[in-house]
């Protein structure tokens, strides 16, 4: 999906054009966003802007992933938007904007803030897989690669089975903040042919080889995607451990 096989992951209200370009000689992949599409995760982003969380507001949210797609079009690197929506509609929209721009819809089942989750959106997602599946379908549908950022350790939730199903609906990739639960990387690795990022923790060699040993396929950085050393190490580690795989 992407080399080297080192996503930044979106940071709400900080992850955008400029903060993907500022490191690209490091990373395959940027994961723009996350960004509320409809009407009720807006309201949720509003709500947790008032408790002095950082969110994308702009006044028309498709548009906004559309000019920030473009100015990426040019660089060396697979660009993605994370969205978080509780109905079709606008996840069709945005689908096709990254349809058009090359670049990879990813649908937030990750976020568990108590706004968005009681907006249906986020973390809400994986307690109901039919409503995420039918996300996927339609992202799907309209042409998008896409992936689903999904969080471990959520009660009654077992995310090797809720893997399968968004395989099923058409899925290309699944994003997995493995919490404290690294080993759960391995379980979904071998429950589908998802192309599988893993999240969390990826500080260094140690991090990032620890993940590909489980089976990811990718690595992610969060919080320290600004940080060139970082990125550095994370990405010698990526490229040491599949360009063994390809000669081993």
């Amino acid at each position: 999906m992407f080399r080297p096989r080192v996503a930044l992951a979106s940071l709400s209200g900080e992850a955008d054009a400029d903060w993907a370009r500022a490191v690209t000689d490091h990373v395959g992949c940027a994961f723009l966003g996350g960004i509320a599409l409809d009407e009720a995760t807006r309201e949720a982003a509003r709500e947790m802007t008032d408790r002095d969380r950082s969110e994308f507001l702009p006044e028309d949210p498709i548009a906004f992933v559309d000019t920030q797609l473009g100015a990426l079009a040019d660089a060396p690197l697979q660009a993605a938007f994370n969205v978080r929506s509780a109905t079709l509609g606008p996840v069709e929209r945005a689908a096709a904007v990254c349809r058009d721009r090359g670049a990879v819809l990813e649908l937030n089942a990750h976020c568990r803030q108590a706004e968005m989750c009681a907006a249906g959106a986020g973390e809400t997602l994986l307690r109901d897989p039919d409503a995420l599946a039918r996300q996927v379908r339609t992202a799907a549908d309209a042409g998008a690669a896409v992936s689903v950022k999904v969080r471990a350790e959520v009660d009654g939730v077992a995310l090797p089975d809720l893997a399968r199903r968004i395989e099923d609906a058409g899925a290309d990739a699944v994003h997995v903040d493995a919490m404290d639960s690294e080993p759960v990387v391995a379980d979904i690795a071998d429950a589908t042919d998802l192309f599988v990022i893993a999240n969390n923790g990826v500080r260094g060699r140690a991090t990032a080889a620890e993940y590909f040993e489980y089976g990811a396929d990718a690595v992610s950085v969060g919080r320290p995607s600004d940080d060139p050393e970082v990125l550095a190490a994370v990405r010698e580690a990526a490229n040491d451990w599949f360009s063994q795989e390809v000669t081993g």
